[in-house]
């Protein structure tokens, strides 16, 4: 495998690489970073061969509050016209859906703890699904939600949110969920947010995401599996 050099956009402390951190590491891949929240700077699309978007509180169309999404919406679509491959996690799959033309709206239902997902037809016949068809139960934290971009393949589902991932050109992801989660980013990302923990269909208590972190070791495995697909 061709070590890679990785950059990863982060909007926040607690929405980290979490396990893909280690898949780098045990690959012996280079990673780097722009941290927006500490003021950093864009790199060239040249120094990099993979870019990884996080996820984040905030919103694509929070520009007047965050000023950097400008310049952070300007260097993802830099990447993808150089075919880097692109992998969007949450806020960052919606970056990456804006980015492509697709419009990102407020969903019908926030979605926040251990929820089913399901693969599409289309996601049964991709190579980058290899090895995770039996996954089903992932973390999510999300309240905004997107429409597919077009000329992209629609991979996962769930009930609450129709658009879970897609796929474009084979090379640039966008998941809506989150299998690099940790013990740790999990316990900090409830810290953070513990006021959107509200009695709703699809989001559940503190105690409840907890009681599921049996599910961490095959989220991450699934991340595992995808990071070395999109790798060959």
């Amino acid at each position: 495998m061709k070590l890679l050099r990785i950059h990863c956009f982060q909007h926040v402390d607690y929405e980290n690489l979490g396990c893909i951190e280690d898949w780098c590491n045990a690959k012996g891949h280079f990673i780097t970073y722009t941290k927006f929240h500490k003021g950093e700077l864009l790199p060239e699309t040249a120094n990099f061969d993979w870019l990884i978007v996080m996820g984040g509180p905030m919103g694509v169309y929070d520009d007047e509050i965050y000023s950097w999404l400008l310049n952070e919406k300007k260097a993802i679509k830099a990447a993808i016209e150089h075919n880097k491959a692109v992998i969007g996690i949450c806020l960052g799959s919606q970056l990456v859906a804006e980015v492509l033309g697709a419009k990102v709206y407020k969903s019908l239902e926030k979605e926040i703890g251990w929820f089913d997902i399901m693969l599409t037809e289309q996601g049964e016949n991709e190579s980058i699904t290899n090895g995770i068809k039996t996954i089903s139960k992932v973390f999510h934290w999300h309240g905004d939600t997107f429409d597919l971009p077009q000329n992209t393949k629609h991979i996962y589902y769930s009930k609450a949110c129709k658009n879970q991932a897609f796929l474009y050109n084979d090379n640039v992801l966008g998941l809506q969920f989150h299998l690099e989660v940790t013990k740790k980013s999990i316990k900090a990302m409830i810290l953070q947010g513990k006021h959107e923990l509200k009695n709703e269909k699809y989001i559940q208590s503190e105690k409840e995401i907890l009681s599921f972190n049996k599910y961490i070791e095959s989220n991450n495995k699934a991340m595992f599996h995808i990071l070395d697909n999109l790798a060959k």
